[in-house]
Formats: C-alpha cells, sequence, structure tokens
C-alpha cells in the first residue's frame, strides 16, 4: 500500500547523535535510544546521515549504526560518507534496508549504475541539494535511483518538474498547512528532517491531521470496532500483554472504549483503571511505556492478545514481568530452539568473562582465534561426512558438535543469536 511516511533523521557525528549538518552539538541520547525512540513513537523509517570525515570514524559510525539497526522495528536509510562500492555494502550489511549516494560527489555519479546493479534498485537511495544535479544526470538517476532525498527545500518545487521519481523533502520547521500541501503532492513520499524530529512525540497526531485532510499515512485501522466485543460485567474487555519478542507474558490489564480507541490512535497501551477508576497511559509516569506491534482478540471477542515492545518493566515491582511468582513447577526440557541457543551462548559467554578450570571453551578461548576456526572447519567436514552416512543420528551429533564451536566463535567476535536472527529475517 502507498502512503505518505514521516522520517525522522539521525545526524551521527564521532558516535554521537548531534543536532544537525551545522550544528554538531550533542543529542542528550546516545543513537541507540534516540533510534528507538523514534521508531516506537511511529515513525516509518528513519535516516542516519554519516558526518564523518575519514575512513577510521566512519568505520566507528558503522558499528553505531549496527546497532541502532538492532534498536528499531522500522527500516533505516543509510547516507553520507558513500565513497565507493564497499561503503554500499557495509550500510546494507550494517543492516540498513536502503542505502544512499550524494549526487554531488562525482564518485558516487560514477559508481550509481554500478551498486544499483549490484544490490537493486530499490536498495539505492540518492541524495542531491542542487536540481542542477538533477536535470544534468537525469537519465541516469531514473535507471538506477529508486527515491530522492531533497536536501535543500527551496529546491523541491522545481525538483518535481524534472522527474517523477519520488522524494523525501528535508523540511525545516514551517506551518502545518504547508506540510499538508507537500505531503499532497503525489511525488512526494514521505518528509523529514527538522519539522519531523522536532514533533516526533507527536508523529501519530500528525497522521492523524494528515488522514483528516485526505492524505494516506500508516496508522492502525482496527479490523473490530469496540461495538463488536463482548464486554464484562464491568463494561470492560481483559487484556493480556506480551512480549512481542520473546512471546512472555508481562501483565493483565482491563480497556474500556476509550482506551482501546486511545491505544489504536497512539500505538501506546492505554488501560482502564479499575482501583482508580479513570484511563491509565501504561509509562506515563514511570517512563515504561508498551508500544503496540499487534493486537489480536480471542475467539469469543471478550479477551485481546497485545503483543508489545515494553520499556523498561512492565510490573509496578521493577519485575519485567508481573508473572514471577512460582507456585508449582514441574521439571521439564526446554525445547524452543531460538532459548536453548540463547541458554548455551550464555553459558559460553560466562566462560569467556569468569573463566573456569578444566572448562573446555576456556581451553578454546585461551588457544585463540586459529584454534576456534581449527576446530570449526573440522566440525564442518564430519558433518560433509556424516550427511553420507544412512544413520540420520551421526548428522544430528556432528551439527550440535558445529554449532556449539560456531557459537565460540560467535562470543569471540561479539556477534549475537538476535543479530543472527535480524539478519536473516531481513533477507
Amino acid at each position: 500500500m502507498n502512503y505518505k511516511k514521516f522520517i525522522p533523521c539521525i545526524y551521527l557525528y564521532k558516535g554521537n547523535a548531534v543536532k544537525g549538518f551545522d550544528d554538531r552539538t550533542v543529542i542528550n541520547m546516545n543513537p541507540g535510544e534516540l533510534a528507538k525512540f523514534y521508531s516506537d513513537n511511529n515513525a516509518d523509517e528513519i535516516i542516519v546521515f554519516d558526518l564523518s570525515t575519514g575512513d577510521i570514524e566512519h568505520e566507528e559510525n558503522l558499528g553505531v549504526i549496527k546497532h541502532m539497526a538492532l534498536s528499531v522495528e522500522v527500516p533505516m536509510i543509510g547516507a553520507g560518507n558513500v565513497k565507493r562500492m564497499e561503503d554500499i555494502k557495509k550500510l546494507i550489511y550494517a543492516g540498513c534496508k536502503k542505502a544512499t549516494l550524494n549526487l554531488s560527489k562525482e564518485s558516487n555519479l560514477e559508481i550509481m549504475k554500478e551498486v544499483s546493479l549490484k544490490f537493486g534498485k530499490d536498495k539505492i537511495v540518492a541524495a542531491f541539494a542542487d536540481v542542477k544535479t538533477l536535470i544534468d544526470n537525469k537519465i541516469e538517476i531514473e535507471m538506477y535511483v529508486s527515491e530522492l532525498i531533497v536536501i535543500n527545500e527551496v529546491e523541491l518545487k522545481e525538483s518535481l518538474v524534472v522527474t517523477g521519481l519520488p522524494m523525501i523533502p528535508l523540511l525545516s520547521s514551517i506551518s502545518l498547512d504547508k506540510m499538508l500541501q507537500i505531503l499532497a503532492i503525489d511525488q512526494i513520499s514521505g518528509i523529514t528532517g527538522e519539522l519531523v524530529n522536532e514533533n516526533a512525540k507527536e508523529i501519530h497526531s500528525l497522521k492523524k491531521l494528515s488522514k483528516e485532510n485526505g492524505i494516506e499515512v500508516n496508522t492502525f485501522e482496527p479490523a473490530k470496532k469496540w461495538s463488536d466485543f463482548k464486554l464484562n460485567s464491568d463494561g470492560m474487555v481483559t487484556v493480556v500483554v506480551q512480549d512481542y519478542k520473546t512471546n512472555e507474558v508481562l501483565m493483565v490489564a482491563y480497556m474500556n472504549e476509550e482506551a482501546y480507541s486511545r491505544t489504536v490512535e497512539t500505538g501506546k497501551m492505554t488501560y482502564f483503571s479499575r482501583s482508580r477508576q479513570e484511563l491509565w497511559l501504561k509509562g506515563e509516569t514511570s517512563g515504561h511505556y508498551q508500544y503496540v506491534k499487534s493486537l489480536t482478540a480471542d475467539c469469543d471477542l471478550d479477551t485481546i492478545l497485545a503483543k508489545v515492545s515494553q520499556v523498561g518493566a512492565a510490573c509496578h515491582t521493577g519485575n519485567y514481568s508481573c508473572f514471577f511468582n512460582e507456585l508449582v513447577k514441574k521439571e521439564y526440557d526446554e525445547t524452543n530452539p531460538l532459548k536453548v541457543f540463547e541458554d548455551v551462548f550464555a553459558v559460553i559467554k560466562d566462560r569467556k568473562i569468569h573463566p573456569k578450570e578444566g572448562s573446555y571453551t576456556n581451553y578454546l578461548f585461551e588457544k585463540g582465534i586459529d584454534k576456534i576456526l581449527k576446530k570449526l572447519g573440522e566440525e564442518a567436514t564430519e558433518i560433509v561426512i556424516a550427511a553420507k552416512n544412512p544413520n540420520p543420528d551421526e548428522i544430528k551429533y556432528e551439527i550440535s558438535d558445529f554449532l556449539y564451536h560456531m557459537m565460540v566463535l560467535m562470543v569471540d567476535k561479539g556477534v549475537t543469536w538476535e543479530e543472527i536472527t535480524t539478519e536473516l529475517a531481513q533477507r
């Protein structure tokens, strides 16, 4: 579905988020926190401008971008300090959905075709400040670029005449009427810049205003009206809340009609407090907001399952989940594959931090990377040999050995299962 996007941007300088291209004042949130703040507050994408000036600083910023990509659930567009094909690859491998070529650099014009053919036109964005650059390279840009970022908003009107490519203008603090006029233009795919950054907490309100003015935006559209639900004796619906990544049950609460409407409108879980007899925005006083990822009704339409991104702790006691008072428990083997991987990974990581005498894992860490790689190679070969054997148990054992040694390598290199699963999910 085509809709107009609200895209905050982060200016990255020496590992910090700063105010802008020409203002290097450090923002009081680290880049990962800022990216998550934007993501949680209904941003559709995030543009990251890398303002580094040298290769060493650029590599450091790539590490920051990689961390940022793990903090958000919306696509990131990487921009800045791109000089060669390798820089595009690094941005995409760091977790950016798209990478941006600055068309004011002659070298970027030269590699535009190459990177577009290599990574796909849909992953290549171009940024420009001078419409002349767009005019002079119109044919190549339309052939190899999927979207344009207009750095200088005064060039927007003339740029729209030159090409039909989707455009994202970088906007200063303009009036809401002017914003709506720009968003109403067919070629405008979204807006970014100071306007969006300064109103990041109110993106849901900006979207609501846009929708009221006939502009398609990305908002929650519930499939069920409040009148469809079967209410309890208090006129409410029970809500079971889960962590959207782990499926851990966090809490149980209740919604009335207004709480349901507010939750859908803002993307933040809002309940009705039976004890206080008032509407309750979760996190309003503690800062421990719950950002909606999905709402699903049960078969009887009397209970809602909410999957959320939880900030801090869900429970007023400080526990992450309200469910921590164990009553009875039977011993059982954990069968959730990712949980097993994470548990084994945690033990290996602990061995590196707290060495244990006689531990084979510590032996590998002590011998170093060459020994780890040698063992990994041997186990890979064992898998190949076992695969030729008709007994399926052999390959099961060898794959287990390989995965263990792979996790040793992951810990040694500082790579987590979350990074691996995120990378796989993006492919």
